[in-house]
């Protein structure tokens, strides 16, 4: 084991028996989710989590009770969000721990708590759980952007409790999981209202947050707790959810991290190569039959194949951004055989109406979107015995280039590279811009989505692959190392920003939705404003916040 920074690692790794910071208590269909801070459970030393604010910390306990909703209490039609403490709802992000902490983990956990909320905010529609937000005391800044993502707002009527998103006023930055977004594209609250909202510390209250569709419904204090209960049962009632009985256990992974930072799954492999500023991931296919049917999947549990791939890869994806920041350049690869690639995923396919099978393909739906905004340049190697088919397949549509082996090479025995497209490459798993990866590829040639999708179930070598336009370049036994090591050497000599800002630019291309432009906006405008001494610098507001002086900023405008 890495046993010299191991203890420093943040795990992404946890379950109910170690959390500090939430409760679930299941009541039939109604869940009710408590968010109940440990104030001295941080993730880090020097500050404490006053007032059910969070850190990271909290937010991969909530992405945990998430993922566990759905495949360990399908039964769960109703998700009742609220807060297990007097008077607060969430205070937000850690004032503190975003004062000290190193710009890189600012950015990324901004990522991940975005990604936690767009979870929970598409449950009802992937998976028929409908998330409310039972506000009762202040709810400012990440604590609204909590509610924000649910399906529901209930705020009670009384004189503590609001809605707020204070950064702009009060720490000099801007709500920096989708706030300023969902207020506008999802709530719909008129542009002058924003403004003044998100420009007053004290935020707004009763009635007022109705009026300005900043909430859903008001309840008289009195009334708020049966209420609520009252509301999740008539949600609960209407819901045309097909729930069983009961789930499936999701079991600890079970990792192993060698000294060099290389780290081994079941599935998964991930190798450093810190020389080179990279990490190479390869995927390896399935290592038994696929099940016969949907009660053959779920007695596989957590071990069916694409699950236990989903949670490793989701797991490794995390580990790279948070632990390794220096490795610039994923590479993927694969090794297996395809037609069991194939077969897998036609289990879920055909069982697409059973509850496991749709959970384990939104699953891997949020995987490939985790991959899409990872800031780090992504490539993906299609080289002899890989198993890039059908679902596997979108992991090249999802990297910036594909390289792929052209013909035999020289003792190399293992079948010729290959790619195999199926209808999970037209359909299932769009981008946040609601196209498919095809289609975001081929957005100027349409036609060209269609003549891929002529070649379903086809085996594609390189040439075809390359005519098709489903590969970047193609090399063959003479060519094919010295061209990827040009390309690994040439992306590891590059500024590192600009490869940032110039990958999310390109791999967002045709529609903005509203999840484009929440990413687009923390990518652009997050990284700078975490940046600017107005925010982090010493007599910046994220640093004088609490002191009772103000920041002192430069006033010029940029």
């Amino acid at each position: 084991m890495w046993e010299a920074d191991v203890a420093d690692i943040i795990d992404f790794r946890t379950d109910p028996s170690r959390y500090r910071h939430w409760r679930v208590e299941y009541d039939g269909d109604i869940a009710n989710l408590y968010m109940d801070v440990d104030e001295d459970g941080g993730l880090f030393d020097g500050y404490q989590l006053k007032l059910n604010s969070y850190d990271l910390g909290v937010d991969i306990e909530l992405a945990d009770v998430v993922q566990r909703m759905r495949f360990e209490h399908p039964e769960v039609k109703v998700v009742v969000m609220q807060s297990g403490k007097d008077n607060v709802f969430c205070a937000g992000a850690n004032i503190r721990m975003l004062g000290g902490a190193e710009h890189a983990h600012k950015v990324n956990f901004c990522k991940f708590t975005n990604e936690t909320r767009n979870t929970f905010e598409a449950a009802e529609a992937d998976s028929g759980q409908k998330y409310i937000a039972a506000v009762k005391g202040a709810c400012a800044g990440g604590g609204y952007e909590l509610a924000l993502a649910c399906n529901h707002i209930m705020l009670t009527d009384d004189s503590t409790s609001s809605v707020a998103l204070p950064e702009v006023p009060l720490l000099a930055v801007l709500p920096g999981t989708g706030g300023l977004t969902r207020v506008t594209d999802k709530r719909k609250v008129r542009r002058d209202l924003a403004d003044v909202f998100c420009s007053i510390e004290e935020g707004v209250k009763g009635r007022r947050a109705t009026e300005w569709r900043l909430v859903d419904e008001v309840v008289p204090n009195s009334k708020f707790a049966d209420t609520v209960q009252q509301r999740a049962r008539e949600f609960a009632d209407a819901s045309t959810k097909n729930a069983p009985e009961k789930g499936i256990a999701l079991n600890p992974l079970s990792r192993t991290i060698a000294e060099d930072g290389s780290v081994t799954y079941s599935l998964v492999e991930v190798a450093v190569e810190r020389d080179g500023g990279r990490a190479t991931i390869t995927i390896h296919g399935p290592d038994g039959e696929a099940p016969a049917d949907a009660d053959a999947l779920t007695a596989l549990g957590d071990q069916s194949y694409f699950l236990r791939l989903a949670r490793e890869l989701d797991d490794a994806i995390l580990h790279l951004r948070l632990n390794e920041m220096k490795l610039g350049l994923l590479v993927f690869r694969s090794q297996g055989d395809a037609e069991k690639v194939l077969a897998e995923e036609r289990v879920l396919f055909d069982n697409a109406d059973h509850w496991l099978a749709n959970e384990i393909v939104q699953y891997w739906k949020r995987v490939m979107k985790r991959i899409d905004v990872t800031s780090r340049s992504l490539v993906a190697f299609v080289e002899n015995g890989s198993c890039f088919a059908g679902m596997l397949a979108e992991v090249l549509f999802a990297v910036d280039r594909t390289y792929m082996m052209e013909g035999d090479f020289e003792g190399d025995n293992r079948p010729v590279a290959a790619i195999t497209l199926s209808p999970a490459n037209f359909g299932p798993f769009p981008m946040a811009n609601d196209l498919t990866r095809l289609e975001t590829r081929f957005l100027g040639e349409p036609e060209r989505v269609e003549a891929a999708r002529e070649q379903i179930g086809e085996t594609l070598e390189a040439f075809d692959a390359n005519e098709l336009g489903l590969i970047t370049y193609a090399f063959d036994d003479v060519d094919w190392e010295d061209e990827v090591r040009i390309f690994l050497e040439e992306r590891a000599s590059f500024s590192p920003d600009a490869l940032t800002g110039m990958e999310a630019n390109l791999r967002f291309a045709g529609p903005e939705t509203m999840e484009t432009r929440i990413f687009g906006r923390l990518t652009a405008w997050q990284n700078w404003i975490f940046q600017r001494p107005n925010a982090v610098g010493e007599d910046g507001a994220l640093q004088r916040y609490g002191t009772g002086v103000r920041g002192q900023y430069n006033m010029q405008r940029v």
